[in-house]
């Protein structure tokens, strides 16, 4: 597995923003539907803790990694949780990723195969 996704990945499943904030910058952008696209360290991070407290328990697990290129990657994860009120809870997600020379995230874009727990 690709080093800088799978220590994102590592701290993605942490649930913990401080973990999080080195892999960001007020130049990323990135896009979880059923969000807009956002930019801006603190703005993402944010969005992390409300998406965090959406969750009683959420782990993310990378299936498939694709180079394509220019520090770039497609990849494929599978995410298990339990939603606050709502029962367990699974979907595919294919994220999108670009890292810059020094390994910060520049862009970042999910997409999920069951968008239905958004609803």
């Amino acid at each position: 597995m690709n080093c800088k996704i799978s220590h994102f990945m590592q701290d993605l499943n942490s649930l913990n923003i401080e973990k999080l904030e080195k892999w960001f910058t007020d130049e990323t952008v990135i896009w979880i539907p059923p969000t807009k696209e956002i930019s801006g360290k603190s703005r993402i991070l944010a969005l992390f803790r409300a998406i965090f407290r959406r969750y009683e328990k959420i782990e993310w697990s990378v299936s498939e990694i694709f180079n394509l290129g220019n520090n770039k990657y497609f990849y494929q994860t599978n995410s298990l949780a339990h939603m606050s009120g709502k029962g367990s809870y699974t979907n595919e997600i294919c994220t999108i990723i670009q890292f810059s020379e020094c390994g910060k995230i520049l862009y970042l874009s999910d997409y999920f195969k069951d968008t239905r727990v958004f609803n």
